[in-house]
């Protein structure tokens, strides 16, 4: 399992590269999009550049991995010979499935297709492609470099050799891996979508500053990061789209907070947009 294409050059999908890249795999980025590709590249360029100033990393690991990064716009080129395609699109069902119907007709047999989600199903993802037992949703977590945990999701399908092949591939990547059987919102969405949406309600409802809300969390919770900088940072909008999933998978007490929504019609994006419950434009 050496060629690992990564399909999306967003948060997500640029950080899975960056990750494989200095790794060890061969990896392709895709993205329909050249400028947002081009915004990618610069960004993994100057974070293995950054990297190896702080002493993360050597020079021959840079060059190795920039040697092993490749960008292209067409996904037949970036997939037509993957031993593993990562999806990283916008979590929206109907794009990811688009996107799976198209590599089932470039991939090899052998390629393993896996979904980066935080709630979408994999099998209603596998059941459109002539490859079910080949599918899996691998859930990434932001900052991917930094983060250790892949979620591993099997699908209805899913075999037991999948599983298997994506958990060395986690181990090649670094990572720890729990594996989970497919339920919306897996493990770890549905606890911090919970924790966020009511930190949300608290400051709506003015209990406390958005600052005090966190600090509580971190020092008398012991999270390394409070719920609403770790909105933040995923990204409000990307957070409502889990929020409204989750409200119609698993019913009323996924509702979205109020506040989240006003957030998002405002643009408040949170890092990506310079500004959500805190301002990072300066």
């Amino acid at each position: 399992m050496e060629k690992l294409t990564v399909v999306g050059s967003g948060i997500m999908g640029r950080g899975i590269a960056y990750t494989a890249a200095i790794s060890g795999f061969n990896v392709v980025l895709n993205d329909v999009n050249e400028e947002n590709l081009k915004k990618a590249q610069l960004y993994i360029e100057k974070e293995l550049l950054k990297s190896a100033e702080r002493g993360y990393l050597t020079s021959k690991q840079v060059e190795m991995a920039m040697t092993n990064l490749n960008y292209t716009t067409d996904l037949q080129t970036a997939a037509h010979d993957a031993d593993i395609v990562i999806e990283a699109v916008f979590e929206l069902i109907d794009i990811k499935i688009d996107v799976f119907k198209k590599l089932d007709v470039i991939c090899p047999e052998h390629t393993i297709l896996a979904t980066n989600t935080s709630t979408m199903s994999p099998t209603e993802i596998a059941a459109q492609t002539s490859r079910p037992d080949k599918v899996v949703a691998m859930h990434f977590f932001n900052p991917v470099h930094k983060m250790k945990l892949i979620e591993i999701i099997r699908g209805l399908d899913t075999s037991d050799e999948t599983v298997a092949k994506v958990k060395e591939i986690g181990a090649k990547l670094g990572k720890e891996t729990v594996e989970v059987n497919e339920f919306p919102g897996f493990v770890t969405s549905r606890m911090n979508c919970l924790i966020g949406n009511e930190a949300m309600n608290m400051l709506m409802e003015g209990i406390a500053s958005a600052e005090d809300i966190d600090k509580a969390m971190k020092l008398g919770l012991n999270h390394p990061m409070g719920p609403l900088e770790l909105a933040d940072l995923v990204g409000l909008d990307s957070r409502l789209r889990n929020m409204e999933y989750l409200y119609k998978t698993l019913g009323e007490k996924y509702r979205p907070s109020p506040l989240l929504i006003k957030y998002v019609k405002a643009g408040r994006l949170g890092r990506k947009s310079g500004t959500g419950f805190y301002n990072y434009e300066s």
